[in-house]
């Protein structure tokens, strides 16, 4: 699809979002789900808006929670995301997907008694704007929940993929995965979040643990299932190159084999406000 001047980039195409939802979400963005919908103190009926739903992991957590009286919807700028979203949910409560910009939401003013934005606030161009209009379209009083990626040092298996690429592909080359982190600092975090008039602001720096079978399995999940895949299409398709690049990123991870596969930190902020 062709991006506007002011569209979020982190983009998959075709099959990517399926792979997406089938690895990245069920390896490490559901956990990361339940901790954020359990943070928000969801309560039935609620009027819930998931900002980057991507394949629509929080809305559906929030769906199962909020009881038939609630309202979930979810918006997200990728239609091959939102493709496999509405395809991933035929329960009640129904959930609407829409595509959309978070730099525009397309929803009335205080619509929202929740607004939740899970590890999307990093890649909006202008998040300042994103944020204003995650504050417009909540009621007063309402609330704000999300997460974005701790620097990438605390983040060893997205640090060392990051290295092999610029090592085997030039410098550069990492520049998709390293823009995960440019909102590593949760002081740099609540200053936007303050900026855009939210109140009560708490930010948790949180971390889980991720279990691959493989560093194997990790890099091939990330060359398919993420913007990698076509960003480095080229690339990739030279002999050999993936492999180097999975090599170097097992040898970085071998701190972290356990019996049976990989286990390795991932380090999150999550952040809750009131609007």
């Amino acid at each position: 699809m062709t991006q506007a001047a002011n569209a979020e980039h982190w983009q998959v195409q075709g099959s990517a979002a399926e792979l997406y939802e089938r690895h990245v979400v069920r390896t490490m963005t559901a956990l990361w789900a339940e901790d954020l919908v359990g943070r928000a103190d969801l309560r039935p009926g609620e009027r819930v808006l998931d900002v980057a739903c991507g394949t629509g992991v929080v809305a559906r957590t929030v769906a199962a929670r909020i009881g038939d009286t609630g309202r979930v919807r979810a918006l997200d700028i990728n239609p091959a995301m939102l493709a496999v979203a509405r395809a991933s949910w035929d329960r009640a409560p129904a959930i609407e997907f829409v595509e959309g910009s978070a730099l525009a939401l397309p929803f009335a003013d205080a619509s929202h008694d929740v607004v939740l934005c899970q590890l999307g606030l990093q890649f909006f161009p202008n998040r300042p704007r994103a944020l204003a209009e995650m504050h417009r379209v909540l009621a007063d009083g309402g609330r704000l929940g999300l997460s974005v990626f701790g620097p990438i040092e605390h983040n060893p298996a997205t640090f060392a993929l990051a290295q092999a690429l610029d090592h085997h592909l030039g410098t550069g080359a990492s520049q998709t995965k390293r823009a995960e982190h440019v909102l590593a600092y949760s002081t740099l975090v609540h200053k936007l979040v303050n900026e855009a008039g939210f109140r009560d602001i708490t930010i948790t720096t949180e971390t889980k643990t991720i279990h691959f079978a493989s560093a194997a399995e990790f890099v091939g999940v990330q060359l398919t299932a993420t913007p990698l895949a076509s960003l480095l299409s080229e690339q990739l398709a030279r002999p050999g190159v993936a492999e180097k690049i999975t090599a170097s990123v097992s040898d970085a991870l071998r701190r972290y084999e356990v019996d049976g596969g990989l286990a390795f930190p991932q380090e999150v902020h999550v952040l809750l406000a009131r609007a």
